[in-house]
């Protein structure tokens, strides 16, 4: 399921590029996917096999009002070929895509306790010039790392925390006996 995802996305994508429309499709790829993540009756309407592709796609003409005609024809390929449940998988490689043309760096900086405002702007300037890349930057408070930091940036992570230190040492010990 996944390849498949990566498949349409790709393909919405470079037809999103092509017709400089990126920013729009990935604007209404997200409402979508959001408005049927959060409508138990839109999921089994766009997902059941029960209905036809001819039914799908007129509730669809309903659904989208004034849509981009190539995300419109996007979800109707993905009605058509029976593939909308790979829509959610579509939208987060889609949107992995779109950071990777924005030069976007996704970076999550987790701490045990709520640190200030200006030490993680300061930890996302610093990637942001070793990296070479616009930061995407979010943090959230984690107790249970006890200490220390947690960084993912991309898809790399870089573990400073305590909880952390102490496991390292724990398997060291056990090794050791």
């Amino acid at each position: 399921m996944e390849e498949l995802a990566d498949v349409y996305a790709r393909a919405l994508f470079e037809a999103a590029q092509d017709k400089d429309r990126l920013d729009v499709v990935r604007e209404q790829l997200g409402q979508f996917a959001d408005a049927l993540i959060d409508n138990h009756d839109l999921q089994m309407f766009f997902f059941s096999p029960y209905f036809s592709t001819a039914e799908q796609r007129d509730g669809l003409d309903k659904v989208l009002d004034g849509a981009d005609a190539l995300f419109e024809n996007f979800l109707a390929m993905l009605i058509e070929n029976r593939r909308m449940p790979v829509l959610a998988g579509a939208r987060v490689r889609f949107e992995e895509l779109w950071d990777r043309e924005n030069h976007l760096l996704p970076v999550e900086v987790t701490s045990a306790i709520e640190l200030d405002e200006k030490t993680i702007n300061e930890i996302g300037e610093r990637i942001g010039e070793q990296t070479g890349e616009k930061i995407q930057l979010t943090s959230r408070v984690d107790p249970d790392i006890l200490g220390g930091i947690v960084l993912r940036v991309g898809n790399s992570i870089l573990d400073a925390s305590i909880s952390n230190r102490l496991e390292q040492l724990r398997k060291a010990v056990a090794s050791a006996a």
